[in-house]
């Protein structure tokens, strides 16, 4: 078996949410895409709690509208900490975001306090 470097991987983040009706039937239900701060408000606007997944590592939560339950799950601070002490731990060279025009400033408030940050180039 082939081994990559650790310091040729950069981890994939993503930037946005899922917003899933329930039940899930494969082939058939569509997540709707969402940006993290519409699902913060999409929880406050049903007055459901935002749980925090250990295993996942990222927040989620439940919530009913027209009859249909959703499952929603995002991104916050917690997961993407959670994500930066990756690259930490293994050596990685950096990361690169999926969905990166869905501004969220927490993300960047925490990306500027972890590491030095670095344009394409210099």
């Amino acid at each position: 078996m082939t081994a990559i470097p650790t310091e040729k991987i950069s981890l994939g983040i993503p930037n946005y949410g899922y917003d899933w009706p329930l039940p899930y039937e494969r082939g058939v239900t569509r997540a709707r895409t969402i940006n993290n701060l519409e699902a913060i408000q999409i929880a406050i606007d049903h007055g459901v709690d935002i749980q925090f997944d250990e295993v996942a590592m990222s927040p989620y939560f439940r919530y009913w509208q027209y009859g249909v339950q959703h499952e929603v799950w995002f991104e916050d601070v917690r997961s993407y900490k959670a994500k930066f002490d990756l690259i930490k731990e293994f050596g990685l060279t950096g990361a690169g975001y999926w969905q990166l025009m869905q501004f969220f400033r927490a993300n960047w408030l925490l990306l500027e306090q972890m590491f030095i940050i670095k344009k394409y180039g210099e």
